[in-house]
């Protein structure tokens, strides 16, 4: 595995495992769930550490790399349309007495965005991690349509497992690559 993509994996850990714990404290959960959510957490947590030393590790040898100004512009604008989306989405829904459906909407603007993100990263697994996370959305959307559980308790554990897993094979990608 080439320098770059040693730190592109070591980003990909870091962010997705910084925003597994973020999905992880949305739900508002009783015993014993509460407890395996913050224990979800807390491990989500050290894998974000973990892709931090990949980055950090990789280091100068990725920093003197040459930047593609073209794909960070890209991602900028990929990364801003959907903070855009998710921000209107959940005002709108809120202002019309939904807002307990906002977790639903982010975690599907969030499985969308990693659509445009794939080819920009040059990451193909994006687009079954956008797939996971829209039917994590929709499980969500359905669960709480049809019964009395939250919608934010599905989507929250949900979005929080896809993350954690996808940051988990960063990690072994880069762990493997070194055993080579």
């Amino acid at each position: 595995m080439d320098v770059r993509s040693r730190r592109q994996a070591g980003l990909t850990a870091l962010i997705l495992g910084v925003f597994a714990t973020i999905w992880f404290s949305v739900p508002a959960a009783g015993q014993p769930l509460r407890t395996l959510l913050v224990v979800a957490s807390g491990a989500a947590l050290l894998t974000a550490l973990g892709g931090a030393a990949v980055v950090l590790r990789a280091g100068r040898a990725a920093a003197a790399l040459p930047r593609d100004r073209r794909a960070d512009r890209r991602y900028g604008i990929i990364v801003a349309a959907e903070f855009a989306a998710a921000a209107l989405g959940a005002a709108l829904l809120s202002a019309a007495g939904w807002g307990e459906y906002v977790p639903v909407l982010i975690c599907a603007v969030v499985g969308v965005h990693f659509v445009p993100l794939a080819p920009v990263l040059r990451d193909r697994m994006l687009v079954p991690l956008a797939v996971a996370m829209c039917l994590v959305a929709l499980a969500g959307l359905v669960v709480a349509l049809v019964s009395s559980t939250s919608a934010g308790l599905v989507v929250g554990t949900g979005a929080g497992l896809v993350l954690w897993g996808y940051a988990l094979l960063a990690l072994l990608r880069v762990v493997r690559a070194g055993d080579r």
